[in-house]
């Protein structure tokens, strides 16, 4: 059985679905009885579990084989890396009770590093959090999410301005979250042993600029690209939900992005290149 944490998200939910379609057994983690009525008309198994509730993680790995794990992040925590190494040791005590045999993470473009990074290091604390465990161990580490600028959507349709924490020229990779999606079915359900790291990116790296030329293209008006000024960084954050610790780690992983230090390691890793364009996402997401 394969089991689906955070099957409700983007990734995990067409994970799911990409299982049932390929008749895979799959069993999704959800946290209400709303979202497991969702993955049962998929086709799917479903389990009501919690990350910081050890006992109902260790119930929905009972009679798991392949275990797909990601680190819930909402933006809300007062201790954001803290409540990770909770979830994290809980979802390790869970695994050492259940008969998994395969562990395939979602990681992060930058796991490598083990300090300074903000809220990439919630995914070195997932690569690392089960290596002693005598079991097959993968991760995938997408670049930026095309999805992270749809939340701009409202904006970019009402002013013409898409708004970023980023130079507008800064070009970095991005996919797909679809395409990270099959990447990861295709190991989930791999024959191929042994522990691998997987580094996934979209056909080409892009800026903001770049971004708003694809909602101009798909909106039919002008889209023009503004960054946000330094010292408005915390207050835009506080405005849309972010805690005060929470809003210190974006901050410290974007500098470290535009400063160019956040990169692929492309050291022992496996490189996998999505076909899925930003002009493509954004014309399904926005018609």
């Amino acid at each position: 059985m394969n089991i689906i944490q955070g099957a409700s998200g983007q990734v995990g939910s067409a994970i799911v679905t990409n299982l049932v379609k390929k008749g895979e057994p799959v069993k999704g983690i959800v946290r209400s009885k709303e979202k497991a009525e969702q993955l049962k008309k998929k086709g799917a198994d479903s389990a009501i579990g919690d990350v910081f509730d050890q006992q109902t993680i260790t119930d929905a790995l009972e009679k798991g084989s392949t275990f797909f794990v990601i680190t819930p992040e909402t933006g809300k925590g007062d201790d954001i890396l803290g409540d990770t190494r909770k979830s994290l040791q809980n979802i390790r005590k869970a695994i050492e009770k259940s008969p998994v045999k395969k562990v395939v993470g979602l990681s992060s473009i930058g796991a490598q590093y083990d300090k300074g990074t903000g809220n990439l290091l919630m995914s070195y604390f997932l690569e690392h959090a089960f290596k002693d465990l005598d079991i097959e161990q993968s991760y995938i580490r997408p670049a930026y999410y095309y999805s992270n600028w749809m939340a701009y959507l409202p904006v970019v349709k009402e002013s013409g301005i898409l708004p970023t924490f980023f130079p507008v020229d800064l070009s970095i990779p991005m996919i797909s979250p679809m395409d990270v999606a099959k990447f990861a079915t295709d190991i989930i359900t791999s024959d191929d042993s042994g522990n691998k790291i997987y580094e996934a990116s979209g056909p080409e790296s892009l800026s903001s600029a770049g971004v708003a030329a694809a909602f101009s293209k798909a909106l039919h008006k002008e889209v023009k690209a503004k960054q946000i000024p330094r010292d408005q960084w915390p207050s835009t954050l506080k405005k849309i939900g972010f805690s005060e610790d929470a809003i210190k780690n974006y901050i410290e992983m974007t500098d470290m992005v535009i400063s160019g230090q956040i990169h692929a390691e492309n050291l022992g890793t496996i490189a996998l290149k999505g076909k899925t364009t930003l002009q493509e996402y954004i014309n399904n997401a926005v018609n």
